[in-house]
């Protein structure tokens, strides 16, 4: 297992990786900044200053405003917070959305701690969740890329994925200020809302949704038994019937349009990521949708 492990990580690294190198530099290790300060100086107030940033006690003793200067760490603190439910065993490796969010993350470890950052993940799913903490380097890349590759537990009771869990989980984990990364199908229980918006108060959050084409686009196949990933539930359906067809697709429609306002809504920075698309490319497209965001 540990030489198959390897060859994943190098395969990555030559793959995506290299085609990477110089794409994701700035002023900054990553092109995603660290979120601690630290007190740097003092100077005279200015009027395009933030007046939060006044220090009273010198303003008082001087008579006149101050205003404090900070730092921003070059390093910080990565959690991948990683959606291990039912659902998203949908597909066949090396397509299928579990693979894709097993290669997407030890892309991003692998990344972000090239730039001296530390990254920690959360494997999770309603019966079990495990939490690697926050490290950096290869070895840590590799133990991280090992245990995404164990089956994820089974249930003998199914049941739709508490995503509000998942993500309330995430944010009593990830104390410091820090970078998540939320990789997901977001098919589960409809009650993430507000939970997802405490994750974003204290911390930058960007959400990667993992799709197959399969979901958005029923494939005209005649006759077939169709399973619920997430409750085992299943029913006979004729792909072929245009009427059926039509339902499905405005219920998708209106499925995309209320996660995109509810994504809007809580102020996070998201990716929608099919499971046949590029990983180099969703990457880049990743870091530029980043750029302009922060611009």
């Amino acid at each position: 297992m540990a030489t198959t492990i390897d060859r994943l990580l190098r395969r990555l690294e030559w793959q995506v990786v290299r085609r990477l190198d110089g794409r994701l530099s700035g002023a900054y290790r990553t092109v995603w900044h660290g979120a601690g300060i630290d007190f740097a100086d003092l100077r005279e107030y200015t009027a395009e200053d933030d007046v939060r940033h006044i220090d009273w006690n010198v303003t008082a003793r001087l008579d006149e405003p101050f205003v404090r200067k900070y730092t921003e760490d070059r390093d910080l603190t990565a959690w991948l917070v990683l959606d291990r439910s039912a659902s998203m065993r949908f597909g066949v490796a090396p397509h299928g959305k579990d693979s894709v969010l097993t290669e997407l993350a030890v892309c991003l470890a692998r990344l972000l701690s090239t730039g001296g950052n530390r990254v920690g993940a959360i494997l999770y799913d309603n019966h079990a969740h495990q939490v690697v903490p926050p490290r950096t380097g290869r070895v840590h890349t590799l133990r991280l890329a090992h245990e995404l590759s164990k089956p994820a537990p089974r249930a003998a009771k199914q049941v739709t994925t508490d995503l509000g869990a998942m993500m309330r989980l995430a944010a009593m984990t990830a104390r410091r200020r820090s970078l998540v990364f939320v990789i997901s199908d977001l098919i589960g229980d409809r009650n993430w809302d507000r939970a997802l918006a405490m994750l974003t108060y204290r911390h930058e959050v960007v959400v990667v949704r993992v799709v197959d084409p399969a979901e958005l686009d029923l494939p005209d196949v005649g006759l077939v038994v169709v399973e619920d990933a997430e409750t085992g539930e299943q029913v006979l359906v004729d792909t072929s019937d245009p009427l059926l067809r039509q339902r499905l697709a405005d219920q998708v429609d209106a499925r995309e349009a209320d996660l995109a306002r509810a994504l809007n809504r809580a102020g996070v920075t998201a990716h929608r990521v099919a499971t046949d698309e590029d990983l180099a490319k969703v990457l880049i497209e990743m870091v530029r949708r980043s750029r302009v965001r922060r611009r």
